[in-house]
């Protein structure tokens, strides 16, 4: 690796960035170019690896402008051994002041797609040789207009009566099914949205709804309709059963009003709640595979 050149780019070269090939082109992301125009990408924290001039890995480090946190590991491609990979992070990380996460965008059921498998392999083993450790995986999955079932009539559902409600039924749920934006919340706002969702949603509770059964709540859902799209923010259970009905309101709130694309993100080991969203009408856009730095719990 001795022609081997590794360096972040300076202002004015953004195009080397793009110069090397999209090796998923059909993967649904942000544009580098669009995300160096909102200054969450910058020339300084994009990094490549070049041989005989040509660009064989690039990295892009993302934090979006007043982010509380550090920032992150967003776009990774690799056109060269597994080693050339790990000496650029190595190199980015050390002008970072240490590793950072990693969040490799996939397209879904990437582990089933050989095509995919020929690419990816490369930049995680290039991760795990640069000491970030695979944490975990969370599916992006998308509505676009599957008919819903009808109600059964059994669940009554309800706006919240006031802020302090839907607080003390988030208290209450020990492990949300969806949501959605998690990473973004806390890196972006350095709040946890599993346990504080209005801190990150803002205290308007008309996107909420309250699931009952016989006067007493069962389950509760945000949706957020002026993100940048609609989206289910959170979705919590007290009782497992009113999963399929309440993720079929929650689509029905954003629908009348006026969402032709509603998105829910989801821990893919959460099997159960990724066939509710299938049965819901819900198709997997995307995966994202966390990498950690190995002393982070």
């Amino acid at each position: 690796m001795t022609d081997l050149v590794i360096r972040p780019l300076v202002a004015g070269e953004e195009n080397l960035f793009d110069s090397m090939p999209d090796p998923l082109p059909y993967l649904r992301q942000v544009a580098y170019a669009d995300g160096l125009a909102g200054g969450g990408y910058r020339p300084e924290t994009t990094w490549v690896a070049l041989r005989a001039g040509r660009v064989v890995a690039r990295a892009a480090w993302l934090l979006p402008p007043g982010a509380v946190g550090a920032p992150w590991l967003e776009r990774f491609d690799l056109d060269a051994e597994p080693e050339v990979g790990a000496e650029l992070l190595h190199a980015a990380h050390e002008a970072l002041g240490g590793p950072v996460r990693y969040h490799a965008a996939l397209p879904a059921h990437w582990r089933r797609r050989p095509e995919v498998l020929a690419v990816v392999r490369a930049p995680m083993a290039a991760a795990r040789l640069a000491g970030l450790v695979e944490r975990g995986e969370r599916l992006r999955c998308s509505w676009t207009g599957t008919p819903l079932a009808a109600s059964s009539g059994r669940y009554d559902f309800r706006p919240p009566v006031d802020p302090a409600e839907i607080n003390e039924l988030v208290a209450r749920i020990a492990e949300p099914d969806v949501l959605t934006g998690v990473e973004i919340a806390q890196a972006v706002g350095g709040v946890d949205l599993a346990t504080d969702p209005l801190a990150w949603l803002g205290e308007a509770a008309q996107g909420w709804r309250v699931a009952s059964a016989a006067g007493e709540p069962v389950g509760l859902v945000g949706t957020a309709g002026d993100a940048c799209y609609p989206l289910l923010a959170y979705l919590g259970l007290l009782d497992e059963a009113a999963r399929p009905e309440l993720l079929a309101e929650a689509v029905r709130v954003l629908a009348a009003g006026g969402a032709r694309e509603v998105i829910a993100d989801v821990d893919a080991h959460r099997v159960s709640v990724v066939a509710e969203l299938e049965r819901t009408g819900f198709r997997q856009l995307r995966a994202r595979v966390l990498f950690a730095p190995a002393d982070e719990g």
